[in-house]
């Protein structure tokens, strides 16, 4: 079953290699979808793929890289859009 979720980490997320460590972690398990810098110091990302792959990814963005400090992820789930590759928007 394919999933699709909307994520928002917060903490120390943004300047410590976030966003390419959470592509290298999606493309590792096969999940599409993008992630970006928010101005607020928060990181946004869109996973879709195989529910358990996605869940992985997800369960992933609660701890980070070694040097981030997630205090607080919210998640959406949304329809799938049939998402291929992932990207990090700069």
């Amino acid at each position: 079953m394919t999933l699709r979720l909307h994520l928002w980490v917060s903490g120390t997320v943004q300047g410590v290699m976030f966003r390419e460590s959470l592509r290298r972690e999606a493309e590792r398990r096969g999940v599409a979808g993008w992630t970006r810098n928010l101005p607020d110091g928060r990181v946004e990302a869109v996973l879709e793929g195989l529910s358990p792959a996605v869940q992985a990814v997800e369960e992933w963005c609660r701890r980070g890289p070694p040097d981030a400090v997630v205090i607080r992820l919210d998640c959406r789930e949304e329809a799938g859009e049939g998402a291929v590759g992932f990207r990090v928007i700069r």
